[in-house]
């Protein structure tokens, strides 16, 4: 064991969609220091796909954590453990000597698949009488594995390993293929009941082109998964030797650095996609036949709703129909978040009667494939700012109703809020949470919040910490709370129960008849 008064930092390797981020904080939450190196979100050689070079996002590992030695060297002999966290969803094949055979598929990959493995006929009727054999079949297009063995057979022959990010990157560090438990959300042959490979008698096994072999071994967050080698030293600066310890998926390593033990604290993720989470022992599907995903605590559960595109859609808007604030900002020196603030406090509660449905990309069940976005209620008194707040305000209230998804199915009511992510720094967003919701809101104490979840399971992982209840509580604190304002709260709530709710039912009709002209979403 170390020696607690010798290390008493730990570094976390966060690989989210836009950057990585090698990030170094001590015993009490504290983010000691930074380096990121920016990335291309992915590339599209065909319309719908995204794509990123796996190599490149090891390069940009190694990148980042020579950029952190460089601007602190004394650093690098005070760190005890290293935990990654990373993108959920993005896969990687790589050969017998663990290359790379193909650019990583990312989670915003859009190709399907009708070329799929034959399920067997218990399987299938099972599906059909529990009727949800639709979802057999999405989950078989969606897969990448299927895609890949159906359009790229010599990759599919070739490949030795299929990992998700963090699989390859504890790869690259360790040597081992080892993953985290609490990473493994994608379309893999996971039991997230039990938080193991699926058994063999799964249906899972035979919906995908994938061998039990073919897969990584699985350790629980806060477990070691090997130590630096001596190459991924020389390339990363980290020194070799030093043990890495299974974190979890950035979303769930973003519930417990925001301090979300307990099953009622909900935990809001203003990020690429926006979730809504709670953290509990307690096996709950908000959607039916919809699994809990797993947590970043060994044998707990994330009772996830998210929302797919979520704050993308307002990076979509800054960059459509935001050039003048980013040119203003440039020009003052001022953060483009100020401007864009302004816009939002300059449009009244309720945006005026404008309102948004934020199904920018289609679900599985709530929404289902047809889903699309839309915007009611325009009239000559809209402007620009008031589509920006309306964005904000359909992104809380879908959150708001995946809340209220969660109490049902759960029985446990919410009566917290802390929200992370990048839209958790802009105090509009906040106050209109706090608002749509009617409960306090708070964020994170830290705006890294997922890399504070995985440095929590390296503190547990190494013994600086005796347990993650304690460490989350050392660890992690509220920083600033928005209450409700009563009068925008009623206003909220009229419009959220009178229009919001109904406008999926209304409007389903509408896309499907959509998706069958335009065969798009693809039927």
């Amino acid at each position: 064991m170390l020696d607690p008064s010798a290390s008493q930092y730990l570094l976390s390797i966060d690989n989210g969609t836009q950057s990585v981020r090698a990030l170094v904080f001590d015993l009490r939450g504290n983010l000691v220091a930074k380096a990121q190196v920016h990335l291309q979100a992915y590339y599209s050689d065909h319309p719908g796909w995204a794509e990123h070079k796996a190599e490149g996002y090891w390069q940009a590992v190694c990148a980042a954590c020579q950029r952190l030695w460089a601007e602190q060297p004394a650093l690098r002999s005070r760190v005890a453990a290293v935990a990654v966290t990373t993108q959920r969803g993005t896969v990687v094949n790589v050969d017998a000597d663990g290359r790379p055979l193909r650019p990583a598929i990312t989670w915003l990959d859009q190709r399907r698949t009708d070329s799929v493995p034959r399920v067997g006929a218990l399987w299938r009727t099972a599906f059909r009488l529990a009727r949800v054999d639709n979802t057999l079949t999405y989950f078989q297009r969606e897969a990448e594995i299927n895609w890949i063995a159906a359009h790229q057979p010599d990759v599919w022959r070739r490949t030795h390993k299929f990992l998700l990010l963090s699989g390859y990157l504890n790869f690259c560090l360790t040597g081992k293929y080892a993953d985290s438990t609490g990473s493994q959300v994608a379309y893999v042959p996971f039991d997230y009941k039990r938080h193991r490979w699926a058994g063999a008698r799964d249906w899972k096994w035979q919906a995908l082109a994938l061998r039990p072999d073919m897969l990584p071994e699985l350790v629980a967050p806060g477990t070691p998964i090997g130590v630096i080698t001596g190459a991924a030293a020389q390339l990363t600066g980290i020194p070799a030797g030093l043990p890495v310890i299974a974190a979890a998926a950035d979303k769930a390593c973003e519930v417990i650095g925001a301090g979300c033990l307990a099953p009622h604290i909900g935990c809001l993720s203003y990020g690429t996609t926006a979730t809504i989470n709670t953290t509990g022992t307690k096996y709950v599907e908000v959607t039916p036949f919809i699994p809990p995903y797993p947590a970043a605590i060994p044998g707990a559960y994330s009772t996830e709703v998210q929302i797919f595109r979520g704050f993308w859609m307002v990076n979509w808007f800054k960059e459509q129909f935001g050039d003048r604030e980013q040119a203003l900002a440039t020009e003052s020196g001022t953060a483009p978040e100020v401007l864009f603030d302004d816009l939002v406090n300059a449009v009244p509660p309720g945006s005026m009667g404008l309102m948004l449905q934020p199904y920018w990309s289609p679900g599985v069940r709530i929404p289902g494939p047809e889903a699309k976005g839309a915007m009611i209620g325009f009239g000559d008194v809209h402007t620009r700012a008031h589509m920006y707040r309306a964005i904000l305000e359909g992104l809380a209230y879908a959150l708001r109703e995946g809340r209220e998804r969660i109490e049902r199915r759960s029985g446990t009511p919410i009566t917290q809020l802390r929200v992370a992510g990048g839209g958790s720094q802009s105090d509009a967003a906040m106050q209109l949470t706090a608002d749509i919701f009617g409960l306090p809101a708070a964020r994170a104490h830290v705006y890294e919040t997922s890399g504070l979840g995985a440095a929590i399971a390296a503190a547990v992982g190494i013994g600086l910490q005796p347990d993650f209840a304690t460490a989350i509580a050392a660890m992690t604190r509220p920083g600033r709370e928005f209450q409700p304002i009563a009068a925008n709260a009623r206003v909220y709530d009229q419009l959220y129960r009178r229009v919001y709710l109904k406008m999926y039912r209304q409007l389903r009709p509408l896309y499907e008849q959509i998706a069958e002209i335009t065969d798009y979403p693809r039927r």
